[in-house]
Order: C-alpha cells, then sequence, then structure tokens
C-alpha cells in the first residue's frame, strides 16, 4: 500500500483572528476520498515554565471559553507574528502575565498541541533566576497568579486538575530535567 495522502480541495470556512478552519478533501493511499477538517494557527506560539527562587512553579489560572472553567497554565501567548522569534514572544509573554523577567530562557521542548487537526507549534522555554518586573495583561486578560511545587503541579497532572497539554508537557520536561541533573 502506498504512503501518499493527496489534498484535492481546501475550502476555508472561517478566517478568525488566530486562526482559520479549513475543509480538506483528502484522496487516502486506498484511493478513498474523505473530507477532514483543518485548522491553520496564524502565527504559533511560545510558553513559559516560570520557576520562582523559592523553586515554586508559577502557573497563570485562567478563564477558557472551550472548557467553560478556569484552568491552570503555563503563561504562554501567540507570536505577533510569523517571522516573531518564538523567545521574543515568551520573554514579552513572561513580563505581560506574571511580571517578572529573566535574562536568559532555557529551551525547553517544543509541542504540536493537537495533530489529528491543528498545525499551532508552541516552542516552550525554562525561565529561572527571576526578578520582579511590571505585568502588562491585555485588555481582555484576567489572570491569576499561582505557585506550586513541582510535587503539587505533578499531583495536579495526575489527578486531573492540569489537562492543558503545553502545561503538562513542561511540568513532565522539568520534572525529567531536574533528574537528569541529579545523576
Amino acid at each position: 500500500m502506498s504512503d501518499h495522502v493527496e489534498r484535492i480541495d481546501r475550502k476555508l470556512l472561517h478566517a478568525g483572528t488566530i486562526i482559520d478552519m479549513y475543509t480538506d478533501t483528502m484522496r487516502l493511499p486506498n484511493g478513498d476520498i474523505e473530507t477532514w477538517d483543518f485548522i491553520k494557527h496564524r502565527t504559533g506560539a511560545a510558553a513559559i515554565l516560570p520557576i520562582l527562587p523559592d523553586g515554586k512553579l508559577l502557573l497563570v489560572r485562567q478563564y477558557r471559553p472551550a472548557l467553560d472553567r478556569f484552568a491552570l497554565e503555563v503563561p504562554a501567548g501567540a507570536r505577533d507574528s510569523i517571522s516573531e522569534p518564538s523567545i521574543d514572544c515568551a520573554y514579552r509573554e513572561l513580563e505581560e502575565e506574571t511580571g517578572y523577567k529573566c535574562e536568559h530562557l532555557t529551551p525547553l521542548l517544543k509541542l504540536r498541541t493537537t495533530v489529528a487537526f491543528c498545525d499551532e507549534s508552541i516552542d516552550i522555554f525554562l525561565a529561572e533566576h527571576l526578578t520582579k518586573g511590571e505585568r502588562h495583561l491585555d485588555p481582555a486578560e484576567s489572570i491569576e497568579l499561582c505557585a506550586y511545587t513541582l510535587e503539587e503541579a505533578l499531583s495536579m497532572i495526575f489527578d486531573g486538575t492540569i489537562q492543558d497539554s503545553k502545561t503538562l508537557s513542561a511540568i513532565l520536561a522539568y520534572q525529567t530535567r531536574l533528574s537528569s541533573r541529579a545523576k
């Protein structure tokens, strides 16, 4: 069987501010024709796992309409443009959402959030040696800062409190990094 998949057609259903929604008509390797949904993220994003001087992880709590509830997440935001380096976005979002700055961000991992239907890419950075700055929230943002030990954050992943993919990926990658340093 061939691995060749061919897009026969793509129709724009909705052009949004950060995403565009399409319907793709695809020819599968066996010759069948299928219709797939596709969401294009216009710019990609950056996320940051800030580590406070006491070793606690700084998360943000904010309302998410897709879940119809508040969620605990690492600070994050969309890049201003496709050409903006992710690290520049990460420095900006760290200060905007938390009021903290750092001199050096360490790349932690790259994440594709939902590969079945979306091309969103998030570069996740580790922020240590933080200094207090000033928050600059966007007008529509209402964000509460929350600090947790690594053990508390891991417990919240496994009890289902933290479900956001970028957040649990960042926390688990950080735990792995710490374990590697200890060896």
